[in-house]
């Protein structure tokens, strides 16, 4: 088998299309999910599941300590399933938690378990109001009030741990507005969407070249700018799965 790869948030929407991804690869992916009831999923995919709550720092490290991968990949998110106000004011908080507080654990166990990289979920809504195209170097609106200013701090807390590990190696994907299978939509939409599917080839790509820093991946707009992504990790995102669209899931 190649190299292991933890993937945390291997149920998610980014998380189902990266799984073949890895495995196509030739990696050893071990899948996380806090439901066993998403085990078998997973499974199919090719992971192999590991149910683990990130908030459960103890059981995390032993997981990741068990299987001692090389690289984490950090795609956790707690969104509801559908895009109901009230439910996504909620889920601001949460995810929020998942960002600071779990992303945290996740690096703990990761060093740990000696593993050298992490390549992490974040957000290309975060910049603040300023010259646009937005630029990775771009200043994030860190003085954002109400729910937005929830989710900057999460953003930052998130990606400063990340990209300030001592001993890891710290990758930051700044995803735009996802659509396709898994997501809220399947059609494009907001300033700087992107297709699940090329949002999870943009991972597994920072995964081979072993790049490190922040990535913007959205497709082409005025808003934000992708051309680093395009540059150094040679992403495109007309990027659709081979395999999604054989057993026509492609969208």
């Amino acid at each position: 088998m190649g190299e292991k790869i933890f993937l945390a948030g291997a149920a998610g929407a980014i998380g189902t299309a990266l799984v073949p991804l890895l495995v196509d690869a030739g990696y050893e992916v071990y899948g996380s999910t806090r439901r066993q009831a998403r085990a078998d999923k997973l499974e199919s995919l090719g992971a192999v599941p590991v149910v683990v709550d990130v908030f459960d720092a103890q059981a995390l490290a032993a997981e990741l300590m068990r299987i001692a991968p090389a690289v984490v990949i950090h795609q956790l998110t707690d969104l509801p399933q559908q895009l109901d106000p009230q439910a996504m004011a909620e889920a601001g908080q949460r995810n929020a938690r998942v960002r600071n507080e779990g992303t945290r654990n996740l690096i703990a166990a990761a060093l740990a378990a000696g593993a050298r990289h992490m390549i992490a979920q974040s957000i290309a809504w975060a910049y603040a109001n300023g010259k646009q195209p937005y630029m990775e170097e771009s200043a994030l609106d860190v003085n954002a009030e109400g729910a937005r200013r929830v989710s900057i701090d999460g953003v930052v807390a998130l990606e400063t741990q990340v990209l300030q590990a001592p001993g890891l190696a710290g990758t930051v994907l700044r995803y735009g507005q996802l659509y396709g299978p898994g997501t809220w939509t399947m059609e494009a939409k907001g300033a700087g969407p992107v297709h699940v599917e090329a949002a999870a080839h943009a991972a597994l790509l920072a995964l081979q070249k072993e790049a490190v820093g922040v990535f913007n991946i959205t497709e082409d707009n005025a808003e934000v700018s992708n051309a680093k992504a395009r540059r150094q990790l040679a992403w495109n995102p007309a990027f659709r799965s081979p395999r999604a669209a054989k057993n026509g899931a492609r969208s």
